[in-house]
């Protein structure tokens, strides 16, 4: 029932505008999960019937780099265009692109036509839509409920996200040993439900972002979060943790040759992270964090890299799914105090820009740490790639706990209209020294001028 007056609102599911927005985040994630993980098993499927483990896993990482590469170039300029398009539009385009690529994969299923060629066209595809749609989706929240719902409503997409990462794999790797193409067809009927949901979102007022050429508005996102050391911070330790300790693209691997599971077993490896975080998300949404949340994000990085080199060494699947669920339930409340932090401390004219500043790190540390665990899987072998990167994940935390010492002191949550007076006076500055190449991209900055 909706809040009185006189009892304001304490759930963003109050508000209509979020409930769809919550929908079809939930059904697009599921979609794009299950689309995740079906074209890695494609992929190393195809693979290994003329390769061996090391070159498949090789095959493997380059599909993170297919699905990087658009991140990478177009990322930037999506966060400019979030920041004066109708932010539903841009979703909803990324969604109708999906939905044409899912059905695709399902038409060239249908007349035995699959191989890997098509499979790395719609992973570069799925990236341009990935790109667009970040920024955007990031920028939502903080237009649909109050302020001070804000921490709440991340925490509850966190949930829809992760209990689509939950559904999409186990969906994905169950109907694809029914029949190659039926999470394919799935996938294109849950983005058609996502799409259904971001139709019925009303307009939402744009921040005025002002009228500065495209580079000049990119670089501003760019010097603003060189210039929060907060900001900054978090991203960077999501960064170089998620880039080193990143495991997912050896999970085919794991589950065929390693742990000898399956399909079946592929789609529980990659339900275990979600598992975790979603029962995180949960507790979080009910019980937020109040106090010491600097020191408590990187605490739990630290177990993200440690519950990586425990489930590099296992060779049994109880113990392989116990240390992923720790693993991602460790990755869920650094998610989740770093999105708060962000999305407090930056403007809402620059909430586009600054997304998508973090997505791409975020895409850096996903997609091409993917890349990155096929390689040193190629060359060192699948259990020296997982381990040794999550070994790395731990030494990195300890660093950026040591190069962000106000990142490691933050007590709480900082209201959003202190954090947009103290960032936007333009005093604040990283904790270590910027190179030079990146310090002069805003010269006015350098000398303290918004």
């Amino acid at each position: 029932m909706p809040a009185s007056a006189s009892t304001p609102p304490t759930s963003p599911f109050h508000y209509r505008d979020y409930r769809a927005f919550w929908a079809a985040r939930l059904a697009s994630t599921i979609a794009s999960t299950m689309l995740v993980v079906v074209i890695g098993i494609h992929v190393y499927d195809i693979a290994r019937e003329t390769m061996s483990i090391a070159e498949a896993s090789f095959w493997l990482g380059m599909v993170g780099l297919a699905q990087f590469l658009p991140l990478f170039l177009l990322t930037l300029v999506a966060g400019y265009v979030a920041d004066r398009v109708d932010r539903r539009w841009i979703v909803r385009a990324s969604l109708a692109l999906e939905l044409i690529c899912a059905a695709a994969l399902a038409v060239l299923v249908w007349f035995d036509a699959m191989s890997l060629v098509p499979l790395f066209i719609v992973a570069v595809a799925l990236g341009i839509g990935r790109a667009f749609a970040g920024p955007a989706l990031s920028s939502f929240a903080p237009n649909l409920v109050p302020a001070e719902l804000l921490p709440s409503a991340i925490a509850l997409n966190s949930i829809a996200w992760q209990a689509g990462a939950v559904a999409g794999p186990l969906i994905g790797g169950a109907t694809y040993a029914v029949y190659t193409a039926l999470p394919y067809e799935a996938s294109a009927i849950l983005f058609a439900i996502s799409l259904g949901a971001m139709l019925m979102i009303r307009p939402i007022p744009l921040g005025n972002a002002g009228d500065r050429h495209p580079l000049r508005a990119v670089i501003e996102g760019l010097a603003y979060v060189r210039n929060n050391k907060i900001v900054l911070g978090a991203i960077t330790l999501d960064l170089f943790a998620v880039l080193l300790g990143g495991a997912t693209a050896m999970l085919p691997v794991y589950a065929r040759d390693v742990l000898h599971v399956g399909s079946e077993g592929l789609g529980a490896l990659r339900a275990a992270p979600a598992v975790g975080a979603a029962l995180t998300a949960l507790i979080l949404a009910r019980r937020p964090l109040k106090r010491h949340v600097g020191i408590k994000m990187f605490v739990c990085v630290g177990i993200f890299g440690l519950a990586t080199v425990v489930f590099g060494e296992s060779r049994v699947m109880w113990l392989s799914l116990a240390s992923l669920v720790v693993l991602g339930a460790a990755d869920m409340v650094s998610v989740y105090v770093r999105s708060s932090l962000i999305q407090l401390h930056t403007p809402d004219a620059m909430r586009g820009r600054v997304s998508a500043v973090s997505g791409l790190f975020i895409s850096a540390s996903n997609e091409l740490g993917e890349f990155r665990a096929g390689l040193a899987g190629s060359a060192f072998g699948p259990v020296v790639a997982v381990v040794g990167g999550g070994a790395l994940a731990v030494a990195v935390t300890g660093f950026c706990a040591w190069a962000f010492p106000s990142l490691r002191k933050a007590d709480r949550f900082v209201a959003p209209d202190e954090a947009v007076l103290a960032e936007a006076s333009g005093k604040d500055r990283p904790d270590f020294p910027i190179p030079p190449m990146v310090a002069g991209l805003n010269p006015k900055a350098e000398k303290g001028q918004p």
